[in-house]
């Protein structure tokens, strides 16, 4: 089976998730659960339905962390900062612009706080790339030049 890359932060904050989830809103789920099914008919009952979503929702999340974690491995970045690689955080100029952008596996990617996909367009263009390298990056809505600042 295919290994899902993570960083450390990453996997600390699957571990969170899972834990907050087993240890509490699991519990919430189910309460629901019985206080809707206590409040009589079932078939006439959307709270009951909401309820019963909602607790398949939080077991789902949690086989779906459980899967994720049996296959983890850890990156640590150890190339010395010296080109761009899972975990590292890069600033980039962008129409004049400068941004930070983390680079993160799969499961961890959220653009909108900066923290891009190792399989994403703009991910696998940084890769592998140094200080001082520029990268053009075509993407949906057109062509993306970034330079490269620093890589931490």
């Amino acid at each position: 089976m295919k290994k899902t890359k993570l960083t450390k932060e990453g996997l600390e904050k699957l571990q969170k998730e899972l834990d907050d989830l087993k240890t509490n809103k699991r519990q919430h789920a189910v309460q629901r659960l019985q206080t809707a099914r206590a409040m009589g008919d079932l078939s006439e009952n959307s709270e009951y339905s909401a309820a019963k979503e909602d607790l398949a929702f939080v077991e789902g999340r949690i086989s779906e962390i459980e899967e994720i974690l049996k296959n983890v491995e850890v990156i640590e970045n150890t190339n010395g900062n010296h080109d761009v690689s899972i975990g590292n955080a890069v600033r980039v100029l962008h129409n004049g612009k400068e941004e930070l952008l983390r680079i993160v596996g799969e499961f961890e990617a959220n653009p909108m706080d900066g923290k891009v996909s190792e399989n994403s367009p703009t991910g696998k263009a940084l890769l592998g790339k140094q200080v001082g390298e520029e990268v053009e990056i075509t993407v949906p809505a057109g062509k993306i030049k970034y330079k490269i600042l620093s890589i931490a």
